[in-house]
């Protein structure tokens, strides 16, 4: 899947630039630290050059170009899911642009921007019985084993029988060698990706429920100005269609938008 492919910087931070505040000193250090993930298709992962790309890398370099006007002048620091908010939380990353749900329990600990995507959960298949998730009632569906998604599936499809996995690997065994299951549950983001690696399966059609990706921003007074910024652009972007193009151009479902 194509993209715009910026270049980025990724020299280790220097002491005095190591707690990142607000945006005069963002722009006083000349580049935009963003947490992001790197194993993540399409949202934040690395191509066959070993370049990271994805919706959320592009996302972070129009902040550098509309914020510093320059789309290089950026550092992507690829971090796990847990290392997401402590990292901008403990002021080593400007923003983070890495997969992060809104939930009421972050909104505690920082801001967030409006939504650039709105995520969810969704299925897939590769069985050709199957076209829609009306195909799904009485059949067995693969959910990774503890995750939210295990109620969501067992409150849209009452009489299915949910088969709990401990991997994405092993849903993916499970689905190609046995005929225990014939469908996938997870977040359409992480299965968009899954569908463009193994083009044998199939996305189905429609969320079975949703949740907003935002840009993560730390709270305080002193980013009040950052938050600011941030904010107008996601929605300038919005208007103008450009995140929409962007979504588009890496195949996410633009249902989901």
């Amino acid at each position: 899947m194509g993209g715009i492919v910026f270049s980025s910087v990724s020299a280790a931070p220097s002491q005095a630039t190591a707690r990142a505040t607000g945006l005069a000193k963002i722009r006083q250090r000349g580049r935009l630290i963003v947490a992001v993930k790197d194993n993540l298709r399409p949202l934040g992962f690395r191509n066959a050059a070993g370049e990271l790309v994805g919706l959320e890398i592009d996302l972070a370099h129009q902040l550098a170009v509309d914020l510093l006007g320059d789309p290089s002048k950026i550092e992507l620091r690829p971090v796990a899911n847990a290392e997401r908010l402590p990292a901008l939380i403990n002021g080593t990353v400007d923003l983070v642009i890495a997969r992060l749900t809104v939930n009421r329990s972050r909104s505690r600990q920082v801001d967030f921007s409006p939504p650039y995507y709105l995520d969810g959960t969704a299925l897939i298949t590769r069985d050709p019985r199957v076209q829609s998730l009306r195909g799904l009632q009485r059949r067995a569906i693969a959910v990774l084993a503890n995750s939210s998604t295990v109620a969501v599936v067992q409150s849209r499809f009452p009489q299915a029988s949910v088969v709990a996995v401990p991997s994405y690997q092993a849903a993916k065994e499970l689905l190609e060698t046995s005929q225990a299951v014939v469908a996938f549950a997870a977040d359409a983001s992480v299965l968009t990706g899954w569908v463009q690696e193994f083009p044998a399966y199939r996305l189905l059609p429609g969320l079975v429920s949703t949740e907003a990706l935002a840009i993560a921003m730390p709270r305080g007074l002193q980013f009040q100005e950052l938050r600011q910024q941030v904010d107008r652009l996601v929605r300038r972007w919005q208007v103008q269609g450009w995140l929409a193009s962007r979504i588009q151009a890496w195949g996410l479902p633009q249902s989901v938008q």
